[in-house]
């Protein structure tokens, strides 16, 4: 992490905390991050410049509550505890729904970067975004009566905690990091760790939590001592402290016998359960051969072969580096989006873009009548007013039949 760290309350109010909480019909992903602002060169509190991100964003946004407001991108900026974050629409799991989703995670990062960079023009300030945090969130959709005993989501959040952090250390930390964590979040579960400076690395990231949290949930128990029964290496000495925000687990530098932000990543320096010595890519390599074929399903051909560099093929990580580069420090100009996954290679997912046509406000057609979206209630339904004055409430789920109608009548610079 940075020397500048916002402090973050345990009770503030988080966007997502209601997103996958609500009822989808289908299981679901999403991705927030977080950035420190700095103006001048100095971190400030962005409530205490803007107030909230209608102070500086140009364009009428649709309010959600308090100091956030939803995007263009489908997705959410608001301002929490000292941080700017932005996050993701709801996106249905499927093969290359990480991919859906660090395209829309990074489109909102340019949305952001483009109206800051508007307001240094307006105000002859500077504004820098510095890399905080990244959260992976992952629906838990099972039945009541199944998430009881040993598979409540707080036994599963535990239990990912041993197995997550050395693939995600791989992919995703630098040597300032200081531990990836896993929160249990009601119907889902959140890894936290630092945010990415690249957006090939966060998709890496996010399908390889993506499938093994996947398949995890479909274990008959959710005790520590399938570890063992999976055959899941896990380093001698090693055990998750709780989470510094929130309920949850932490696997913080000082839980292991070294800092495995500072080994070098092929030292077989590793004691694990059974004796062998084995290096933090050889650990990962093997987590990630386990839970290979749920990978393989949510994955595209391009982060599988980018996850298979990094995990098998000794291609170089963010570890190796003696400092965090400088990306992480510029977020939006020294490292950007570059539309590595086009809409004509990967097309959107379905509540992607139904969430998009609702927050743009484009009319939806149905038998005749047309309904506006005026408002949003958590992510899972949508405001309509009709073309009559009266109010209606969508479900995401419902408004799913009408989609190609919708988008059929979507003026072409709406879609």
């Amino acid at each position: 992490m940075s020397a500048y760290h916002p402090i973050k309350k345990k009770t503030s109010t988080h966007l997502h905390k209601g997103s996958l909480r609500e009822r989808f019909e289908l299981d679901s992903i999403g991705l927030e991050a977080e950035f420190v602002l700095l103006v001048d060169g100095r971190p400030v509190d962005p409530a205490k410049v803007f107030g909230s991100p209608g102070g500086f964003v140009r364009q009428p946004l649709m309010h959600r509550t308090g100091t956030s407001y939803h995007i263009p991108t489908g997705g959410a900026m608001y301002f929490d505890t000292g941080v700017i974050e932005v996050v993701t629409p709801v996106i249905e799991i499927d093969g290359g729904c990480a991919a859906r989703a660090g395209r829309s995670l990074w489109e909102g990062i340019h949305f952001l970067r483009e109206e800051l960079d508007a307001w240094e023009r307006r105000s002859g300030s500077g504004a820098r975004l510095r890399g905080f945090s990244a959260h992976y969130n992952i629906s838990f959709n099972a039945p009541p009566e199944a998430r009881r005993g040993s598979r409540s989501v707080e036994k599963l959040a535990r239990l990912l905690s041993y197995i997550i952090p050395p693939p995600v250390m791989l992919l995703a930390a630098n040597r300032e990091s200081t531990g990836i964590g896993v929160r249990p979040r009601g119907d889902r579960v959140e890894v936290t760790a630092d945010f990415t400076p690249s957006a090939a690395l966060t998709i890496a990231t996010a399908t390889l939590i993506t499938g093994i949290t996947r398949e995890v949930m479909t274990w008959p128990s959710f005790e520590l001592d399938m570890l063992e029964k999976e055959d899941i290496p896990v380093i001698q000495g090693y055990a998750p402290i709780p989470h510094t925000s929130r309920q949850g687990w932490l696997a913080r530098y000082t839980c292991y016998p070294r800092n495995p932000f500072h080994a070098p990543v092929d030292d077989a320096c590793w004691a694990v359960r059974g004796g062998e010595a084995l290096s933090l890519r050889e650990i990962s390599a093997r987590i990630e051969r386990r839970f290979r074929s749920s990978i393989r399903k949510v994955s595209d051909p391009f982060t599988l072969r980018l996850i298979d560099a990094i995990v098998k093929d000794g291609a170089p990580v963010l570890l190796d580096l003696p400092e965090r580069p400088a990306e992480y420090d510029d977020v939006g100009r020294l490292c950007s989006w570059s539309d590595l996954f086009p809409e004509k290679t990967l097309s959107r997912s379905r509540y992607e873009r139904i969430l998009i046509r609702a927050i743009r406000g484009v009319p939806l057609p149905i038998r005749g009548r047309s309904y506006k979206p005026v408002g949003m209630r958590g992510w899972s339904r949508v405001v309509f007013r009709r073309d009559d004055g009266s109010l209606h409430v969508f479900s995401v789920d419902g408004l799913r039949p009408h989609l190609k109608s919708w988008e059929r009548a979507t003026p072409p610079d709406q879609r």
